[in-house]
C-alpha cells in the first residue's frame, strides 16, 4: 500500500466520524460494575448536576470529577455489540477490553462504573447533554473530534484493514477499492475512508450485518480494525475471510470528554489512570486477554 493511504485517512479524520453502531442490552456488568439501558438514561433527562448549580459546603461549585466522586459513580457510555471492545458473553454479562479498561480507571478515581449501552450516536449525544461522563467505545482520536471534546492520553493503538472474502485477489490496496462495494456504519471514519478511494458504501447498523453481507457477496469488502477482524475469525474459524490491505499508521484510541474546565480535573485524574496501567502492566494483560496481542503500545515507537 502507498504512504499517501495514511496524508489521505488523516484528510478523512478531519472531515469524519468513526462510528460501528449497535444497540445496548441492559444486563449486569462485571468486577462489581453496573450496566443500565440507554433508554435508562434518556429517562433521566440532560440535566447534569453542573446544570442544577450543586455546590459544595461553602458554596463553591464542585467540578465533574468532584461530582463523580461525591455520587461514588462513573457513568460510561458504550455499544456492547463490538466485539472484543465491548460485548455480551454467552451469559449476556457486558464483558471486552474496554469494560475492563473503563472499570479499572473507575476503581483508580475511588468510584464504581456504571455502564449504559446504546447505539453509536446516541452515545455522544448523551455525553453532550450530561447524561454521561465519558464514552469508552474504542473512540479514535480525529481532527474534527479534538474540536469538540477533550481526550485523554490514548491507551490503544489499532490500525485499518482491508477485509475481503478469501478468493477475491482484485483488491490489494487501497486505491483498488475504486468503483468498489463496502460496507460500514454510515457515518464511520472507515465509510468515509471507503469512499475517499471511490468506494460505494452501504450503511449497516453492526458488524455481525457487515460480515453477513462480506461473506453473502453483495460487498467487495470491509474497512475495519485489524484486531476486530483477527477476533472475527477467532470465533468463527471457517469463514473464508482475509485482510487485503493495511495502513501503515496506527490512530490513537482515547476517552473523549466534555470540553471546558468543568471536566479539566476528571481528564487530568483519567490520564494519570491510564499512565498507572500502562505502568503496572495491566493494560498489556488485558490487550493480550481480549486481543491475543499488545495493543496499548504504540507500534510506530518500538
Amino acid at each position: 500500500m502507498r504512504k499517501n493511504v495514511w496524508i489521505r485517512m488523516a484528510a478523512v479524520m478531519a472531515a469524519g466520524v468513526l462510528g460501528l453502531s449497535g444497540c445496548g442490552k441492559g444486563s449486569q456488568g462485571t468486577a462489581g460494575s453496573e450496566t443500565q439501558s440507554a433508554a435508562a438514561g434518556e429517562q433521566s433527562g440532560g440535566e447534569t448536576k453542573a446544570d442544577s448549580g450543586e455546590t459544595e459546603e461553602g458554596g463553591e461549585e464542585k467540578d465533574q470529577l468532584g461530582r463523580i466522586q461525591e455520587k461514588g459513580e462513573l457513568v460510561v457510555a458504550m455499544e456492547g455489540t463490538w466485539s472484543p471492545w465491548t460485548y455480551h458473553d454467552e451469559a449476556d454479562q457486558l464483558v471486552g477490553y474496554d469494560v475492563e479498561v473503563a472499570d479499572r480507571i473507575a476503581q483508580k478515581l475511588g468510584v464504581k462504573a456504571v455502564f449504559v449501552e446504546g447505539e453509536w450516536d446516541g452515545l455522544f449525544a448523551g455525553l453532550d447533554a450530561g447524561r454521561y461522563d465519558m464514552v469508552v467505545n474504542g473512540v479514535e482520536i480525529t481532527e474534527e473530534r479534538r474540536e469538540k471534546y477533550d481526550f485523554t492520553e490514548p491507551y490503544a493503538y489499532i490500525r485499518t484493514a482491508i477485509v475481503v472474502n478469501g478468493s477475491n485477489d482484485e483488491i490489494q490496496s487501497f486505491e483498488d477499492l475504486d468503483g468498489k462495494n463496502t460496507a460500514n456504519t454510515i457515518s464511520s471514519t472507515y465509510a468515509e475512508l471507503a469512499e475517499s478511494y471511490g468506494a460505494t458504501v452501504t450503511g449497516v447498523d453492526d458488524l455481525n450485518q457487515t460480515f453477513e453481507l462480506l461473506l453473502s457477496g453483495r460487498i467487495d469488502a470491509t474497512l475495519n480494525a485489524e484486531l476486530t477482524y483477527y477476533d472475527y475469525m477467532k470465533a468463527h474459524p471457517d469463514r473464508d475471510l482475509k485482510i487485503a490491505a493495511l495502513t501503515e499508521e496506527a490512530s490513537f484510541v482515547s476517552i473523549p470528554l466534555r470540553k471546558g474546565a468543568d471536566s479539566e480535573s476528571l481528564r487530568k485524574a483519567v490520564d494519570e489512570a491510564i499512565a498507572e496501567l500502562g505502568e503496572s502492566g495491566e493494560l498489556a494483560k488485558l490487550s493480550e486477554k481480549y486481543f491475543g496481542s499488545d495493543i496499548s503500545r504504540n507500534p510506530q515507537e518500538d
